[in-house]
């Protein structure tokens, strides 16, 4: 198992708008100061869930600033994009406002081969004097990264340091620790999966519905960690709800957490298109998440 260097329990915290869709940075410390507060041990800013592809490489840069000031814990900055060049641009950026590390997804849209995401992260890693967390998420980017890839660039490559995976395959993250160095940190990017990986050596989780259940997700890696797997398992049935919840034909991950963070007082603000309004039926479905998990729910 890894040695967890961001924590154990993460959120890819979502990046507040105001009404007209500016980026809201008085919010975003605001957010990420409650964050803290609910138990994160880190935080992710400017990925996906922080809508990433709406936001320009200033905005990215001023969001990191902005947070890095406003609490202590390890931040990754999302600095990935389907341009190795632009990739190493704005991770070099972000390196100057002091985030703890970068999160970089696998290239998308493009669909590269394996030689060509093994080459994209080592131009990055040598251009770069950050770790990096490599972000899997083949869902999303068309392409997924070979087990053997990943092992790979894990002992070649001296500052990639751990994996996001959201590839849906205990089996092939088993496979990905058993090969990589023991200080490599595998966390699960999806949080239906968390327990499921934490069986096979993930260190934690990078999570979206964390934004309401922190708390939860604390204890629960905590129960499992001690070999309560019973109380893990309970805990996890617990958290179901609020995994479905995240994501439907109707809303995405952002939405559903922006949603929840509206009901808990929290800035948050709209989704910048072409991420959907907040309708009345995410925040309908959100309320009764929250309401069931009553005082489990954060706050």
């Amino acid at each position: 198992m890894g040695s967890a260097r961001f924590g154990k329990v993460l959120t890819a915290m979502v990046t507040p708008f105001t009404d007209g869709g500016d980026l809201d940075l008085d919010g975003a410390a605001t957010l990420a100061r409650w964050l803290v507060a609910q138990g994160n041990d880190g935080l992710v800013l400017a990925g996906t869930t922080g809508e990433a592809p709406t936001l320009t490489d200033d905005e990215k840069v001023a969001l990191w600033e902005t947070v890095r000031g406003a609490v202590d814990v390890p931040l990754l900055a999302g600095s990935g994009s389907y341009d190795t060049r632009h990739t190493i641009e704005l991770s070099r950026r972000a390196a100057t406002t002091g985030v703890d590390g970068l999160l970089v997804v696998t290239p998308y849209y493009n669909r590269p081969t394996q030689a060509g995401l093994d080459a994209h992260f080592r131009a990055l890693a040598d251009a770069v004097d950050l770790p990096i967390v490599v972000y899997d998420v083949p869902g999303r980017t068309g392409r997924a990264m070979s087990v053997d890839t990943h092992v790979r660039l894990a002992n070649e490559v001296r500052s990639i340091v751990g994996l996001k995976d959201a590839r849906g395959k205990p089996s092939e993250a088993a496979a990905i620790i058993a090969g990589a160095p023991d200080d490599y940190d595998l966390y699960s990017g999806d949080t239906a999966l968390t327990l499921p990986l934490l069986a096979v050596g993930a260190v934690g989780v990078v999570g979206v519905c964390t934004h309401w259940t922190t708390r939860l997700h604390v204890e629960m890696i905590a129960a499992f960690g001690k070999g309560d797997v019973t109380t893990a398992r309970e805990i996890n049935a617990r958290l179901l709800p609020s995994y479905a919840v995240e994501s439907s034909e109707t809303w995405v991950q952002a939405g559903a957490a922006k949603a929840a963070l509206a009901a808990l007082g929290q800035p948050a603000g709209p989704c910048r298109p072409p991420m959907p309004p907040l309708g009345d039926d995410l925040h309908r479905a959100v309320r009764q998440v929250l309401d069931d998990l009553g005082s489990d729910a954060d706050g």
